[in-house]
């Protein structure tokens, strides 16, 4: 047994080198400017666009050491909300939906002021889905957390690790 968690623990720490290892941010990168993400998808929740903000500007504090700055920035990440919203699916044969999606799309402005190769616009679009029987407004909280923590991966993951 002592065999087997030595093993673990070695393949544990080589899995975490490797994980650091794939940040593609430069040593001369220092600071980052992340604007507030406006919603202006036709239907609005009103917390959305604070509360993705504020995860995405956490998310670079915890994992990188770069600094949050309020101008300038050697990276920038602006963009916008662009949708949100709730449709049926998974439809039964009596023609009602089993299921509700809430899908969340986001536009992405990265600028690396230092490589422009690595610099893109695109858009994320995430969802979850929950039960047809359960209202919007009762599981909206826990759906936009998750679709938050998906959308805030993708956008990190697309700016600074080295796929």
């Amino acid at each position: 047994m002592i065999f087997d968690n030595d093993y673990r623990l070695k393949a544990g720490l080589l899995f975490l080198a490797g994980m650091f290892a794939l940040f593609a941010i430069p040593p001369e990168v220092k600071t980052i400017r992340i604007d507030n993400f406006p919603n202006n998808a036709l239907l609005v929740n009103p917390t959305l666009s604070q509360e993705f903000t504020d995860a995405l500007r956490n998310k670079f504090q915890a994992q990188t050491s770069l600094i949050l700055v309020n101008s300038g920035g050697d990276m920038i990440i602006e963009g916008e909300i662009t949708g949100y919203q709730t449709r049926p699916t998974a439809i039964q044969s009596d023609d009602v939906a089993a299921l509700n999606r809430l899908t969340i799309s986001i536009k992405v402005k990265f600028t690396n002021t230092f490589d422009d190769s690595q610099s893109f616009n695109q858009t994320f679009t995430r969802y979850e889905d929950y039960p047809s029987t359960e209202d919007l407004t009762s599981v909206a909280d826990n759906l936009v957390q998750q679709i938050n923590e998906y959308l805030v991966e993708d956008v990190f993951n697309k700016a600074v690790v080295n796929w």
